[in-house]
């Protein structure tokens, strides 16, 4: 009996959506590998949580994405505009699909303010890990 290949989610920018702020992509050669062969959920946390494509680049201020989510950290975008909620929404929203799905691992991207793990925990990652799924960075 043939096992089931797991399914993941993963950064749509990683896949080579036009997700990102500035409306480009990251398409990532090692991702795709990683992907191939299994079923795979692109998905853009900024986007679902209601955030346009184009947008104002954003960052971090204050913290990371675990101290965003406990409200002593907020996401700032490059006008000064506050958009914590923009971002928890969407972080949320990824969860929600990872529980549906019964996904266990989400391949994220790199030095993002939503998907970033090493240079800095965004938003998403962190609620993802806070929730025992597994996170891998790329690009």
């Amino acid at each position: 009996m043939k096992a089931t290949p797991e399914q993941y989610l993963v950064s749509a920018c990683l896949t080579g959506l036009c997700t990102r702020y500035d409306g480009g992509c990251k398409p990532d050669r090692q991702c795709m590998q990683k992907l191939k062969g299994n079923p795979w959920i692109p998905l853009c946390p900024e986007q679902l949580g209601g955030l346009a494509t184009p947008r104002p680049p954003a960052a971090l201020v204050g913290g990371n994405g675990h101290d965003v989510l406990a409200g002593r950290a907020a996401v700032v975008d490059k006008n000064g505009c506050d958009v914590s909620a923009q971002f928890i929404r969407g972080a949320r929203q990824v969860l929600a699909v990872a529980r549906a799905q019964h996904i266990t691992t989400a391949l994220l991207k790199a030095r993002s303010p939503s998907c970033g793990l090493n240079t800095i925990v965004g938003v998403t990652a962190a609620l993802l890990l806070e929730n025992s799924i597994t996170c891998k960075e790329f690009g």
